[in-house]
């Protein structure tokens, strides 16, 4: 074994400040997916309002559609992405071991570490409110066939 001397330094006030931001912004991401997918929420519910409001407008008091395929694509569209979004609000429960900053990949099936449960919490909301979005704009350029 070599006896060479690794010198070492306590972290600097810049270094230990961006280690916390880091670890504040790891933390902070899925509160961020959920203000991102209650934004959307917002969304999903006045579009199919304001449509309604558009068609009564255009066509007046005979503001009927025909139920046609693009009727049912827009519908069923903002359907399910209203689906996906609540879906990204809903709390879900996860295994997580807190005396561990990061797992084995390997051995998540038992539990997570504390970094790798802000990063799956976050990377799951991301991934339906990603999913949530295409639908809504597929519906979105649906309802402009329905007319």
């Amino acid at each position: 074994m070599s006896k060479e001397i690794i010198s070492t330094r306590p972290p600097s006030p810049g270094e230990t400040l961006l280690r916390e931001k880091f670890y504040e912004s790891v933390a902070a991401q899925d509160d961020l997916m959920s203000k991102v997918a209650g934004q959307l929420l917002t969304l999903e519910l006045a579009i199919p309002g304001i449509y309604a409001a558009v068609l009564k407008l255009v066509r007046g008091d005979a503001a009927t559609l025909p139920l046609n395929l693009a009727f049912y694509l827009t519908f069923g569209c903002w359907l399910l992405a209203l689906g996906l979004t609540l879906t990204g609000l809903i709390p879900r429960k996860w295994k997580v071991d807190p005396t561990i900053l990061r797992q084995d990949p390997a051995r998540y099936g038992e539990s997570l570490g504390l970094e790798d449960f802000f990063l799956r919490t976050a990377g799951y909301k991301q991934k339906l409110m990603i999913a949530s979005s295409v639908l809504f704009f597929a519906g979105i350029i649906s309802a402009a066939f329905t007319i």
